[in-house]
């Protein structure tokens, strides 16, 4: 069955059909889910109610555009929303905001460790470094998102990569020290 078809049949509440969605398309997302989560746990139950919001909204999908970028746009959306909902995006006082540069020697630094660091972000230095960084989200976009100032953004963005700055230096200084003994 062809993708256009499956989502026919998903919007007919075809069991089968969002099962096959499921699979196609739940590696792709929970990795989605995994970036903002702040574990493996909240990933899944993102992921989950992710599905669910997707199939009572695929009727309003018209086949215009792509369907993985329709998805994407809902995941992220679902996930946010959770994050609102528990308040975790008001408390930011906006301070200077510094640009940080975050030299990476690729050899040293694996992406469990990367990810692990920006999952042990602050939620609000998560969701926005997430936005901007890995999804290209603009400040404008990301303040209208969480409903945060356009300085909150950009404040959130520099303490975010302060403190993944700082995580990666200390591991680099860790792991050089360990080849030294």
């Amino acid at each position: 069955m062809s993708l256009d078809q499956l989502i026919e049949h998903c919007k007919k509440n075809d069991t089968k059909a969002q099962s096959d969605i499921y699979k196609l398309f739940s590696g792709k997302l929970f990795a989605i889910c995994l970036k903002y989560a702040r574990n493996r746990t909240e990933a899944e139950d993102g992921l989950q109610d992710a599905f669910i919001t997707i199939f009572k909204k695929i009727d309003q999908y018209k086949n215009k555009g792509s369907f993985e970028g329709w998805l994407k746009r809902i995941t992220i959306n679902t996930v946010l929303q959770g994050y609102r909902k528990e308040n975790v995006l008001d408390i930011v006082n906006e301070e200077d905001i510094e640009d940080t540069t975050v030299i990476i020697n690729e050899d040293t630094i694996n992406l469990d460790f990367l990810l692990k660091s920006i999952q042990e972000l602050p939620d609000r230095y998560r969701l926005v470094f997430n936005l901007y960084v890995l999804d290209g989200y603009s400040h404008k976009e990301i303040s209208q998102m969480l409903k945060i100032s356009l300085g909150a953004s950009k404040s959130n963005l520099s303490r975010a990569r302060l403190k993944l700055k700082d995580k990666i230096e200390q591991y680099q200084l860790d792991l050089n020290s360990s080849n030294y003994k």
